[in-house]
């Protein structure tokens, strides 16, 4: 048998330069590139493989670029994003040094976890040995010596494995490739190296490095699950489709477009499945849920049948359970993922998007909701139409409402531009007003909603889709979070647009604190020494210095004529830049239609907290277990 004398830190790389996933016919490199920071654990193992990569490319497969991020947080956010937007069929590799820089990844891996997103990432562990035993950064266990911290990584992965021999090494890739190109079973895949590991050399098969081309399954939908969701459709009167993350990976946007102007069924969307339906449809309602429209709740209250596709039921999308009003509801869940087909105790159909909404259309081509249902659809599409309309068009003083803001960037960007955001308030308006005209255009991440995550996706997404225009809106408490990859953006000369929207703290929990009776306390960036719950001078933080300092352009608006003005200035620059505007905490926003159960106090000797304990036992009364 012929053999290769590698590291096993070099076999890695070998091995990952030469994986490539194919579907319907289209062939790619499925890892684009590695984002890594170096130290004492991964310097001379996966640092060095990287570095000998890059200036001497395998003569099979080529190379894989590096990039260099500021934190291993951001870097598989950037990941993340970069596998969202490539619709998970290319990825990239991430590494870090073992202890702190390790731990900093699980936050990120959580995201793309619960997002169903691919990423590979490879902390580096403690010696295999033992024989430096505690290493520097190691984290001892008293109970056991086979404990890392990197063993955090296992409730956030879907994969995970530590590479103790070398001869370990094939076999865990190779689960590894399996798992981040299953559309089922996709998420962070974690291989923890030890570092003493890395640098060991052994005599690898070659075979194990040849090319390989993962081939990602459309599953067509059974038969049987076929015939009995026919039938449930056949018979509802007021069915509903709420379109998740799984449409717009399958690349199944035309067919639901297909099977809803065929059908006349309403269509709903996640904030995942956002522009999967072009908002100007007439099948289109908008978003469902907690944070949704109207046009889209009120047909969710009265509907008799719900069709989930390719979502995994957030409380956000039910409402913590509260949404679906009809004491008769059914639900039909075609999803490629049995655990969250099975979800609200659903009629299961375990099939790829597209495949599934192309065989209904087929077989529903004689049948249409009723003319009454028509109209319903129609005048909440047009009722919602002008609450959105005034969001973006009102005139908030002194200073705007974000809403203005997201108006106008509505009217401005292009159809193949990208919006990115993913904590605080934003994302509730968002979802209720955002006119989303194509799959491409949206890049909400609210899964795990994980603040900071806004800067580090602009990178990822812009590496991914040159092209686009890549606008990320952040408000200052997630900018103060995470905003090192400006850094990054700057050094890979990629042309992003940050928006900042200053509001002096956290709007998003300082609403739902005084909703739920806690008086938007230790919400507020004030200067200390006084309350936490009042308006007293603002902490002097200069966001707009700070994000120069980066190596940003700052353009500061105060006014929404200016902000479009700003907008066309970045839209013609040829480098990052930002654009600093300050908003109103209290909107107006998009009014509410939905509820969201965060429980309150249940005794307290605060007023604010009992009157807010009545709302929340009212409230729960409209819950229900499916």
């Amino acid at each position: 048998m012929e053999t290769v004398r590698l590291t096993v830190a070099q076999a890695t790389i070998r091995f990952l330069v030469n994986q490539h996933v194919e579907r319907d016919g289209v062939t790619q490199r499925f890892f684009a590139g590695a984002f890594g920071i170096f130290g004492h654990g991964n310097v001379a193992g996966i640092g060095q493989a990287l570095l000998q990569n890059e200036i001497d490319p395998i003569p099979d497969g080529g190379s894989i670029p590096y990039v260099m991020p500021r934190n291993e947080q951001g870097m598989v956010h950037a990941a993340t994003s970069y596998a969202k937007a490539k619709n998970r069929l290319q990825t990239m590799v991430c590494t870090s040094s073992i202890g702190p820089g390790a731990l900093n990844m699980v936050t990120g891996a959580a995201v793309a976890t619960t997002n169903r997103l691919p990423v590979l990432l490879l902390p580096s562990d403690q010696f295999a040995t033992r024989i430096p035993d505690p290493v520097l950064q190691q984290v001892e266990n008293s109970q056991t010596l086979d404990t890392s911290v990197n063993d955090a990584f296992r409730p956030v992965s879907v994969f995970f494995d530590r590479i103790n021999r070398p001869e370990q090494l094939v076999p865990s890739l190779m689960q590894a490739m399996r798992a981040l190109t299953d559309p089922a079973d996709t998420g962070a895949v974690t291989i923890a190296m030890p570092q003493d590991v890395q640098a060991e050399a052994y005599d690898f098969p070659a075979s194990a490095f040849a090319e390989r081309v993962w081939h990602v399954r459309r599953t067509p939908p059974d038969v049987a699950a076929l015939d009995r969701a026919l039938t449930l459709i056949r018979a509802a009167k007021r069915p509903l489709v709420i379109a998740g993350g799984g449409v717009t990976y399958s690349d199944a946007s035309e067919a639901l477009r297909a099977f809803a102007t065929a059908t006349g069924v309403p269509v709903a969307d996640t904030h995942a499945g956002k522009g999967a339906m072009n908002f100007d449809s007439p099948q289109s309602v908008g978003g469902v849920g907690s944070t949704g429209a109207a046009s889209a709740n009120h047909l969710a209250e009265d509907a008799d049948l719900i069709i989930g596709i390719g979502t995994r039921y957030s409380d956000f999308t039910t409402a913590s359970r509260s949404q679906f009003k009809n004491p008769t509801v059914q639900f039909l869940n075609i999803n490629i993922k049995p655990f969250d087909a099975v979800k609200n105790g659903a009629e299961m159909m375990v099939a790829d998007a597209r495949e599934a909404l192309t065989a209904l259309a087929n077989a529903l081509a004689d049948w249409h909701v009723s003319d009454e249902y028509a109209k319903k659809i129609a005048e909440e599409r047009v009722a919602w139409a002008k609450v959105t309309d005034a969001c973006y068009k009102t005139r908030h003083h002194p200073v705007p409402a974000q809403t203005e803001v997201f108006g106008a960037l509505n009217d401005m960007m292009g159809d193949k531009d990208v919006l990115i955001n993913a904590a605080g308030s934003m994302p509730g308006d968002l979802q209720a007003l955002w006119r989303a005209r194509t799959p491409d255009q949206y890049h909400v991440e609210y899964a795990f909603s994980a603040m900071g995550y806004e800067i580090p996706a602009a990178m990822g997404v812009k590496m991914a889709l040159p092209e686009s225009e890549v606008v990320a809106i952040v408000g200052d408490g997630t900018y103060q979070m995470l905003p090192m990859e400006l850094a990054t953006i700057v050094q890979e000369r990629l042309k992003v647009i940050i928006v900042l929207l200053q509001n002096h703290g956290f709007a998003s929990i300082g609403g739902l604190s005084a909703a739920v009776g806690s008086q938007r306390f230790g919400t507020r960036y004030r200067m200390g020494g006084g309350s936490h719950t009042g308006d007293g001078e603002f902490v002097p933080v200069d966001i707009a210095k700070n994000a120069e300092s980066w190596g940003l352009t700052v353009l500061k608006v105060t006014t929404i004529d200016e902000f479009k003005d700003a907008f066309r200035s970045a839209q013609a620059a040829p480098r990052a830049m930002m654009i600093y505007i300050e908003t109103s905490p209290d909107g107006p926003n998009p009014p509410s239609s939905s509820w969201w159960d965060v429980p309150v106090s249940q005794v307290s000797r605060i007023e604010s907290t009992t009157s807010a304990y009545t709302a929340y036992e009212a409230a729960k009364r409209e819950q229900r277990w499916y």
